[in-house]
């Protein structure tokens, strides 16, 4: 009974087929509800679609070998793979300021990568994988987060009075051995008047309290603006 059922879900007929894209469609949902619960820029519907999209390649290749005997059921999947890419783009937001979207874009990839596998009836890897994503989006954020914030590394944007303001501010780094790995300065778009942004990539020397190194920058007499950046 049980070989018997293994085997049918094994093969491609209507239980299997039903069985794949409901699963598919059950991980997609979940990683989708933990996304949009987080106001991402894709969400349930958008990883439903594209795991259960993901599954269906995979099927039609395993159809398509077994009825006409001829090419690579899985040379259907290789292409949903590199083809996420554009979806996953979408959701890449960059700014002077900021990048965000790249967990989601990663997600969107994972998902099809799901789907694909519960496509193949590879059930046991799917599931796992599935779990453990969920776990990444919603526990290790938090983790994530913690150790951003005292890192040696920082990002940060700063809005000046001047020109000469921003290089008295970047003397003063120097003269606190902090090291500047690049500055981007931007005057049209971000800022009015005579006022200068500038977004900076600066190494602390040694694991420090971000929120008392943005304190210590706020108190620059020149500066009028400073936020941490972070890449989500």
């Amino acid at each position: 009974m049980v070989r018997d059922m293994i085997a049918m879900l094994s093969d491609v007929n209507l239980f299997s087929t039903v069985m794949r894209l409901g699963l598919a469609l059950l991980l997609g949902g979940v990683l989708g509800i933990e996304r949009g619960r987080r106001r991402r820029p894709a969400g349930l519907r958008t990883y439903m679609i594209v795991c259960m999209a993901s599954a269906l390649v995979m099927l039609t290749g395993q159809f398509l070998f077994e009825t006409f005997h001829t090419g690579d059921p899985s040379r259907l999947g290789a292409q949903v793979i590199s083809g996420i890419g554009f979806l996953g783009a979408g959701t890449i937001i960059i700014t002077s300021k900021q990048v965000k979207g790249l967990t989601t874009a990663a997600g969107l990839w994972a998902s099809a990568c799901l789907g694909l596998a519960v496509g193949a009836g590879f059930y046991a890897g799917a599931i796992t994988c599935g779990i453990f994503l969920l776990l990444v989006f919603s526990c290790m954020s938090k983790l994530d987060t913690r150790l951003r914030k005292n890192a040696k590394q920082i990002s940060f944007f700063a809005e000046f009075k001047s020109m000469k303001a921003l290089g008295e501010f970047i003397h003063m780094m120097r003269d606190k051995n902090y090291k500047i790995y690049d500055v981007e300065i931007n005057r049209s778009k971000d800022t009015v008047g005579d006022l200068v942004g500038a977004v900076f990539w600066v190494d602390l020397n040694a694991p420090a309290d971000h929120v008392q190194v943005i304190a210590d920058f706020s108190s620059f007499q020149e500066v009028r603006y400073v936020e941490e950046l972070e890449v989500l």
